[in-house]
């Protein structure tokens, strides 16, 4: 009966051993997010193969378009604002009539069409529908090198026009002073259904979509490695990307940086993490951001959200007026850049927008979405992403090995710790908290986001860290 029970102690113990040698050695494998082919155009996917051809793409404007446009606007109703209401109710409509009004009398668009059109611009077809895209070389390279390829991605209410002040930093560094050790090949593409790119004609087209889009666009032009940038849903979509091909993308970059999927440490760090910050990996700068964390956490969220809400359950009813009204997506967009580029903004009569841009930067992004009638798509990009729920998809399951750069600006929404951030993004090479800026970094900061993109590259240049995922 004894040497029974030793057999079995020992088969035991084999079987633990078996197991410990196991996990001990074997490397647990790197799951990679798997690409969408999806088929995007009108009707039936034709027999035929697609046209990959790259065809060069200029913004027109018509007299037609314009006269509508000022017949429109000529036409606006607004609604009195409450008394010392500012922003807090919304865009503030004395405001909105002044910037209607320099929409009708000063704004030139034919002279904004021009500086859309200073960048080389293209389309090309994938998965069935058109790609619109800016394509920046370098004026010069220095002898012996060359031109590491950037995707940069866009965000909602924004486009690729974010991008026109950051573009000359880092693709002629050398004439801004920065330097010219690491000199940039900039690629913009516009989201579909959002700018000049078409939208696509079937349901489900989320970021993994967009993604594994834009990864064929860049090995369509000839980049088989290279790195991306993105903030809002240029976050996620180049998150998504570097999932998809980690073996191309050398770098993520991202100014915006959230995590879908919270445990037991995450609320704990909620609720402690104010008076224990290094049990929790928090810097002061985080305890700063984040609490007291019901005023700028949860009634952020609740009192900043309802247009996600909406855009993420029926984006079709609400984006119908707004295509239909230049003063009413105007007002829907201009509210977005007052309050996320800095919250405090909402305590002014002009919500603080001209502190940080022009009427003219302004009006030309809203144009984009109004020449394009593409508010509603772009809008749908949120049912898309959100109708299956927070935390459900492959995408926010795994993490990303790629080396990635956080630039982390104090006026974003929400703020993210790098305490958080690494759980999904395990190889966080740099991550700065930047000494001002909020949302639309590029479009607001240039200089300070190009810097620190500058920075990044070199840490994973000089220790060539992709080749080390």
């Amino acid at each position: 009966c004894s040497s029974l029970a030793g057999i079995m102690l020992l088969e035991v113990l084999l079987v633990l051993g078996t197991l410990l040698i196991y996990f001990l050695f074997t490397k647990k494998k790197e799951e990679t997010l798997p690409f969408k082919d999806g088929w995007w155009g009108k009707g039936q996917k034709p027999e035929t193969t697609e046209d990959t051809s790259i065809r060069p793409f200029k913004v027109e404007t018509t007299e037609e378009e314009m006269s509508d446009l000022f017949r429109r606007l000529d036409q606006a109703r607004f609604t009195e604002p409450l008394e010392n209401s500012c922003f807090h109710y919304g865009i503030n409509s004395v405001y909105l009539r002044k910037v209607v009004t320099y929409w009708k009398n000063q704004f030139n668009w034919k002279k904004q069409v021009e500086v859309l059109n200073k960048y080389p611009q293209f389309k090309t077809k994938i998965q069935g529908i058109d790609i619109h895209f800016v394509h920046v070389k370098p004026p010069r390279l220095p002898e012996g090198q060359s031109a590491k390829p950037l995707l940069m991605v866009h965000g909602w209410p924004g486009s690729f026009y974010e991008f026109y002040k950051i573009i000359p930093l880092l693709t002629d560094p050398a004439s801004h002073g920065l330097g010219d050790e690491h000199i940039f090949e900039v690629i913009c593409p516009s989201i579909p259904g959002y700018g000049f790119s078409e939208a696509p004609h079937k349901k489900d087209f989320n970021s993994v979509s967009a993604a594994s889009v834009f990864y064929e666009l860049m090995l369509r032009l000839g980049f088989n490695e290279f790195y991306i940038q993105g903030g809002d849903w240029g976050w996620l979509i180049c998150t998504n990307l570097a999932q998809i091909a980690p073996n191309h993308v050398k770098g993520l970059h991202l100014n915006m940086a959230s995590v879908s999927k919270l445990g037991l440490t995450h609320l704990l760090s909620v609720l402690l993490g104010r008076y224990f910050p290094g049990l929790f990996g928090f810097q002061d700068e985080d305890v700063r951001r984040m609490f007291p964390f019901l005023k700028k956490g949860l009634y952020r969220i609740l009192s900043e959200s309802g247009y996600a809400h909406i855009q993420a359950t029926k984006p079709d009813t609400v984006g119908c007026g707004l295509n239909d009204s230049p003063v009413g997506l105007a007002a829907y967009i201009l509210e977005k850049f007052s309050s996320w580029t800095d919250m405090e903004f909402q305590n002014l009569e002009d919500g603080g927008l001209e502190r940080k841009f022009s009427l003219d930067d302004l009006l030309t992004n809203i144009m984009i979405y109004w020449v394009s009638g593409c508010i509603v798509s772009s809008m749908r990009f949120y049912k898309e992403n959100l109708q299956k729920g927070i935390g459900t998809q492959k995408h926010e399951k795994l993490t990303v090995q790629v080396p990635t750069g956080i630039a982390s600006f104090p006026n974003e929404i929400l703020h993210t710790p790098q305490a958080w951030a690494k759980q999904k993004y395990t190889n966080i090479v740099s991550f700065h908290f930047m000494p001002r800026g909020g949302h639309f970094a590029a479009f607001e900061e240039p200089e300070l986001l190009a810097k620190d993109i500058l920075q990044f590259v070199g840490k994973v240049e000089k220790e060539q860290l992709w080749k080390k995922k």
